[in-house]
């Protein structure tokens, strides 16, 4: 139900000029590949594995190809077409006997013509759809499991955090947390992993502040929660981190081994890891193409920004992130039922009135993208390590989701910024949450904002200032308001930030098989 009495005709214009600043950088990202997306291209192909010889540590075998093409022929025309050739042209039964005789020194790769280029295109689109099918298959199982199992009685579904670095006891924290009502796992990544350029194999123990995100840590961990899914009688979730240097790679891992929903932020990446802007905006597109097809709601990262700038002052720039990012996520074939746009609660509570400012941002959010699954974040920036206050701060954060519709509530820790929380700190939030649900219950029929109150003015002024900002980076350029702080006042040029080596710009004769069939089959 409309509240806001939100004018159309501003709401259209806003989406129109979103789609007018988001073109040349989705022109530009369709334009270029990077390394990682040719990497998540083979590993759709089949590739696994790392070679464990190698001096520097584990360097996994994808790498080592993509590295090596790019050394013998550039990957301006795909990694596809060489790998392929090269598979025939030795006869070798898989690419993983490809990568070790490409670390042995016995393979030089070279772009095929004629014949062979139409023999490297079928074998590479044959292995590629059979890694789709794979992605395909765990989306009707998922489907299947839901039918049976049932989604929450309720919402918002509650999202919880697990991150102890040792997957083994991420899986003893995740049970108990869905034991305990929690309708989302998410496992935090170790400390840094976004800055890695691979993807670690197999399970790991040794993570910091977090897990390493792993094709086998995958596989774990929804193992463990389709088994505590049974015990609960409802589908719990499974949520990771596609961003960084390899968000290819990890969507497509996503896909293969049936994660739920992906952090997958247009701009995270740019702004609070400073990875250049380029790679970022090429590999969120390609991420974004796979999440469409494995059915996987993607969360984007505007709380973080509110960490960095003033919720007040900055509130207008989520709503601009916000439309952005559904600009993205509809080109890139992901439509608003796996959209899930993030937003926080995190102005400043000693702010007068800071509740009611609180509820006309979520529920502008609400009203602007009435179908995506919104994802509500808990204040951490004026957590103060008083858990007294933290806790009844997280009480009206509770408060406020279920006011204003959201779909997804994170569950605040009275101990955020003080330790990693304890099981028994969980427990205290989740107790939290279930007492605001319980004893509001359906109070948001009753919640009706006065049409000339501060709730609904303060919604059209922020949607007033998103438009004027809209119209600015309209006319100077989204790369050049990024390089300008316009959000979350972090300044980031596009031609600065790391891993912009590992971008190139496509020749005409650019193949990826992947991409295509990703295009043509969202």
């Amino acid at each position: 139900m409309a509240l806001l009495d939100l004018d159309p005709a501003v709401v259209a214009t806003a989406r129109e000029l979103a789609a007018k600043a988001a073109e040349p950088v989705v022109a530009l990202a369709k334009a270029h590949t990077t390394v990682a997306v040719e990497r998540a291209t083979l590993r759709l192909a089949g590739i696994t594995g790392a070679d464990t010889t190698h001096r520097a540590g584990d360097v996994p075998w994808v790498n080592r190809v993509v590295d090596t093409v790019r050394e013998h022929c550039g990957l301006e025309h795909g990694v596809a077409l060489p790998v392929f050739h090269a598979l025939r042209h030795h006869d070798l039964p898989s690419l993983t006997h490809l990568a070790e005789a490409t670390a042995a020194g016995q393979v030089r790769y070279t772009l095929p013509t004629g014949r062979d280029r139409d023999r490297a295109r079928r074998a590479a689109t044959t292995a590629i759809t059979r890694g789709l099918r794979t992605v395909d298959r765990n989306r009707a199982r998922r489907d299947k499991l839901v039918a049976t199992l049932g989604d929450p009685p309720r919402r918002p579904w509650i999202y919880l955090i697990v991150a102890t670095g040792d997957i083994d006891e991420d899986v003893v924290q995740a049970a108990n947390a869905a034991r305990a009502g929690a309708d989302i796992i998410a496992v935090i990544r170790s400390t840094g992993q976004s800055l890695l350029d691979y993807v670690p194999e197999g399970a790991t123990h040794h993570g910091f502040a977090g897990t390493y995100a792993t094709q086998e840590n995958f596989r774990i961990m929804r193992a463990a929660l389709d088994q505590v899914s049974k015990e609960v009688g409802r589908y719990v979730r499974l949520t990771n981190y596609a961003s960084g240097l390899c968000m290819p790679e990890i969507a497509v891992l996503a896909g293969l081994q049936r994660l739920d929903m992906m952090l997958n932020d247009s701009m995270y990446g740019i702004l609070f890891r400073d990875i250049n802007p380029i790679r970022t905006f090429v590999d969120q597109r390609f991420s974004r193409q796979v999440h469409a097809r494995a059915g996987i709601v993607i969360n984007t990262g505007e709380d973080n920004y509110l960490t960095t700038a003033d919720a007040v002052d900055a509130a207008h720039t989520v709503t601009v992130s916000q439309l952005l990012n559904e600009h993205f996520a509809h080109e890139a074939g992901l439509p608003d039922h796996l959209l899930g746009l993030g937003h926080a609660f995190e102005i400043n509570p000693g702010v007068p009135e800071s509740f009611r400012l609180e509820l006309a941002h979520a529920l502008l959010a609400r009203e602007l993208f009435p179908d995506a699954p919104l994802k509500w974040m808990p204040p951490t920036k004026h957590m103060t390590g008083d858990v007294f206050h933290g806790y009844l701060l997280d009480g009206f954060f509770n408060l406020a989701g279920l006011l204003t519709g959201q779909s997804i509530l994170l569950v605040g820790m009275m101990t955020e910024a003080v330790v990693t929380p304890f099981l028994s700190d969980r427990d205290l939030a989740l107790r939290n949450v279930r007492y605001v649900l319980d004893a509001a219950g359906g109070l948001r029929e009753d919640f009706r904002p006065a049409p000339d109150g501060l709730i609904v003015k303060r919604a059209h002024q922020v949607l007033g200032e998103a438009v004027d900002l809209l119209t600015r980076i309209v006319d100077d350029g989204l790369l050049n308001a990024i390089a300008d702080g316009t959000f979350g006042l972090m300044k980031r040029p596009a031609t600065g930030g790391k891993g912009a080596d590992g971008v190139v710009e496509k020749a005409d004769d650019y193949l990826n098989p992947a991409a295509d069939l990703l295009e043509a089959h969202p």
